[in-house]
């Protein structure tokens, strides 16, 4: 067997086992440090924390009857900043945000603030540069539940200089530069920054009024749990994550990033929560976390057509490994905010459970010619109770002018800077089981049909008949709603199935429109 060293921190480590199984291991397998038991696990990504700064260690995997080692050797801290030392109380009920927030300005380079067992009752906390945050075994960081109290972070700010056309961008909702309340962890502009666990953010969510009314803006836009903007080097680690006003964890415009063994959850009936959210980010990892929210799990974005315009950055090189994602409308989202496209997506060894949709693409025009989607791979995937395992959707209806002619009428309309573009996306060695209402629907737009679906290696098991309602896969108008259909594809210019097998479909042949090749193998 073999593993690897995902990251290391000053007082824990993340593995991952190269096994190829998805999110966990078939067997229990016992982890050794110098030589000493220390937890047994079937997680393929695994933390152990209590370590020393600054210290060499062995890290050894058994599974009963192969064992594989690796050295390594935990960051430096300069100090440990106990926040208790700054006044911090940790009772539920004082607010501790000013004791804390003085832990984190007086942390020099490569410091720990460290966050002891107890729960601290806070506002938004800002972060700084060259620092760890560390919360402890048993340690929750609890939000006010009262917006009046939250600092609102303005969307855009035009530079000092008249004749400077440059802007200063501190906050984002839903694609656009607006201005919003701050994040109960924010960093902006800041770098090689840690945050670590095994403790809690708790958004406090569930005892406020964050999600009564949820579309309408009351000061500013609701807020994320972690919101990172322009910052760079930054790594989550064993945190659990709950009960977010808004997207839980929301990267954006950052570059240089890990997430690692994270637990996302959120109430199945919150409005717009979703679990992971990186915008305009580069090199993004995801790896060993579960996540279960209100709305997609993972919503992959680039921003909408301002952003684009005037500060255009694609999301490029994310990978997302062995991770459970549970109960959202989207197990991975690409989209609808993708006005800077999104390329290069890797998504591998993860299990979709009871999601809506498992790969989903959601664009519309109006996106823009910058808003290309491409080398978009999911592959070794198991989708258990997925509705509908892969929708890709060219009319989706966001927006105020979502219903508008102009974003439905199905007939060609004119290419122009406008027009988004979807390339090719692949599937994969996946298995998909329980399905309802179809497992492909692909509705590309006329004027620009989706480039290349490939489906490969895949097995397909519908729901008894008598089991499955139907169902919308594509959120458009005049779509009708499906049940036990295999393929439905319109506006694709090459849909290629290789080794797909079908079982359950009560049609058997695909449905297919405008699609210029069709190859089956």
């Amino acid at each position: 067997m073999e593993f690897a060293i995902a990251g290391v921190f000053s007082r824990s480590v993340t593995a991952e086992l190269d096994n190829g199984e998805r999110f966990e291991t078939a067997k229990e397998i016992t982890i050794f440090l110098n030589g000493q038991q220390r937890m047994t696990t079937r997680r393929n990504v695994f933390t152990l924390t209590g370590l020393l700064p600054d210290t060499t260690y062995e890290l050894s995997v058994s599974d009963g009857q192969e064992t594989a080692a690796h050295s390594f050797r935990t960051k430096r801290e300069s100090v440990l900043l106990n926040v208790r030392r700054f006044g911090a109380v940790g009772d539920g009920k004082r607010d501790d945000t000013a004791a804390i927030q003085a832990a984190i300005l007086s942390c020099p380079k490569d410091g720990t603030v460290y966050i002891p067992k107890g729960t601290y009752f806070v506002t938004p906390l800002f972060l700084k540069s060259d620092m760890t945050l560390c919360l402890g075994e048993g340690a929750t960081l609890l939000a006010d539940p009262d917006r009046r109290h939250y600092p609102i972070l303005p969307g855009m700010t035009r530079a000092s200089n008249e004749k400077d056309e440059e802007e200063y961008n501190l906050a984002s909702w839903e694609g656009n530069p607006l201005d919003a309340f701050a994040s109960l962890i924010t960093g902006i502009h800041v770098s090689n920054v840690d945050i670590t666990g095994p403790g809690v953010l708790d958004g406090n969510a569930d005892h406020s009024d964050w999600w009564q009314e949820p579309r309408i803006r009351r000061g500013a836009w609701r807020p994320n749990i972690l919101f990172f903007n322009h910052c760079t080097n930054i790594r989550v680690q064993n945190l659990s994550i709950q009960n977010s006003p808004g997207w839980a964890v929301h990267p954006y415009y950052s570059d240089h990033l890990q997430f690692l063994n994270l637990t996302i959850t959120n109430p199945y009936n919150s409005p717009n929560t979703d679990g992971f959210d990186p915008e305009s980010c580069t090199d993004v990892t995801l790896l060993g976390s579960v996540i279960s929210v209100g709305d997609d799990c993972i919503a992959i974005k680039s921003g909408k057509i301002y952003m684009a315009v005037n500060h255009f950055k694609r999301t490029d090189k994310v990978a997302i490994r062995n991770c459970l994602l549970e109960r959202g409308h989207g197990s991975v989202t690409i989209g609808s905010e993708i006005a800077g496209g999104v390329t290069n997506v890797r998504v591998s060894q993860c299990i979709f459970r009871e999601t809506d949709r498992g790969l989903r693409v959601k664009t519309r025009r109006g996106r823009g010619e910058k808003s290309l989607l491409d080398d978009i791979v999911f592959e070794n995937i198991t989708m258990d109770r997925v509705h509908m395992p892969v929708t890709l959707n060219m009319f989706y209806f966001c927006d105020p002018d979502g219903h508008s002619d102009y974003v439905q009428d199905q007939a060609p309309a004119p290419v122009d800077d406008k027009t988004p573009e979807i390339g090719r996306i692949t599937l994969r060695n996946a298995e998909c089981s329980g399905i309802s209402a179809s497992f492909l629907c692909a509705v590309g737009l006329p004027e620009r049909p989706i480039r290349g679906i490939t489906i490969e290696n895949v097995s397909v098991s519908f729901l008894p008949e008598g089991e499955r309602e139907p169902e919308h896969p594509v959120m458009m108008d005049n779509f009708p709603a499906l049940s036990g259909v295999g393929i439905y594809a319109q506006n694709v210019e090459t849909l290629t199935l290789r080794n797909v097998s079908m079982e359950g479909d009560t049609k058997g042949e695909p449905c297919l429109y405008n699609v210029a090749q069709f190859c089956t193998m």
